[in-house]
């Protein structure tokens, strides 16, 4: 028996590690053009909509596609909803239990909200996909656990915070986030609609620098998986536009002393031209620079070097062209 699921675990590891270049030969535009057509249909019969959607596509890859991009594209963000739930996470951060039983009552509040209005929060965008990809035939299960941003900066797991979803094609579990996906909110208060398609199956080390399910399984990595949770450097939606990955410092706090190398490797997995890579830091309005020293790129493999000539705490940001997409705290001592 004991064999039997060792090889169970080997074959659902080995089976998941899987991203959308994958499908590099898939022409996803008769799905996104499915999508389209179907822009602002109801929530009130999904099975037609699932229907809808589908039907006219060939490979489950493809219908999969129809169904993320229409979520992704004709459902926003509801800032009220995820006020309310982040407040209330906050008051019974201490009791978990009573958090979850909270959380469970609210949420058919917001699968009622998410039908009749279309904003939802990210369990809401995550139990929609699920829906529609059961009528549509498609296995797929919705992720609970950490999510890392600007305004949620992890640096332990406390009680669960997002929700996205893994969906299998092919016999292989792949990741996405419709949610993150979708847009992002100003100010905590107004959502933007601004589709990200780098959430759409994405590679499991690049998911996992700002999501950490509550189930390890779901890293679909087992390197990830076989390693402590590491608060690594704070990513960005740019970040999975460009498709990096921020390999070197793993975590996002660092040490280092006055002029001494501070060593820096990235992992692109699309081409970048290395002449855009910049390491910065704003002070006010304005922008400093960090000099970039011995920049090598070797199979994808981006490195370099920096030094601080002065000791103190400094936000570092990794500049791709103009996009902001990895940052560190660099806290810097004499030597």
């Amino acid at each position: 028996m004991k064999n039997i699921l060792f090889y169970i675990a080997i074959f659902f590891l080995n089976s998941a590690i899987a991203q959308v270049s994958d499908f590099k030969n898939i022409d996803f535009t008769i799905a996104d053009n499915t999508a389209m057509l179907h822009e602002g249909k109801s929530l009130e019969n999904l099975p037609l909509l699932a229907h809808h959607l589908t039907s006219h596509l060939k490979t489950d890859v493809e219908k999969f596609r129809a169904i993320y991009t229409w979520v992704c594209k004709n459902i926003q963000g509801d800032a009220n909803q995820d006020s309310k739930v982040s407040k209330q996470r906050k008051k019974l951060k201490n009791d978990s239990v009573a958090y979850l039983k909270w959380n469970n009552t609210y949420k058919k509040t917001a699968f009622k909200k998410l039908l009749k209005n279309k904003k939802t929060m990210c369990t809401g965008y995550a139990y929609l996909i699920k829906e529609l990809c059961f009528l549509a035939h498609i296995e797929c299960e919705i992720i609970n656990g950490y999510g890392r941003s600007t305004e949620a900066n992890i640096t332990d797991l406390e009680l669960a915070n997002h929700s996205w979803n893994a969906v299998k094609l092919n016999n292989k579990w792949y990741l996405c986030d419709a949610t993150w996906s979708s847009g992002y909110m100003v100010y905590a208060s107004l959502f933007v609609q601004d589709y990200n398609d780098g959430y759409f199956l994405t590679d499991p080390v690049l998911f996992g620098q700002n999501h950490y399910p509550s189930q390890k399984k779901w890293l679909l990595d087992s390197n990830l998986i076989a390693s402590p949770f590491v608060a690594s450097p704070l990513v960005y939606g740019e970040t999975f536009t460009h498709k990096m990955i921020a390999v070197h410092p793993k975590k996002m706090q660092v040490h280092s002393k006055v002029n001494e190398e501070i060593p820096f490797r990235i992992k692109t997995l699309k081409e970048e031209n290395t002449n855009s890579i910049s390491l910065i830091q704003y002070s006010g309005n304005s922008e400093k620079t960090f000099p970039i020293y011995n920049l090598k790129n070797e199979n994808g493999s981006l490195s370099f070097t920096t030094q601080i000539k002065r000791k103190g705490d400094y936000d570092v940001h990794i500049k791709m062209e103009e996009d902001i997409v990895a940052t560190y705290t660099i806290s810097v001592t004499k030597s």
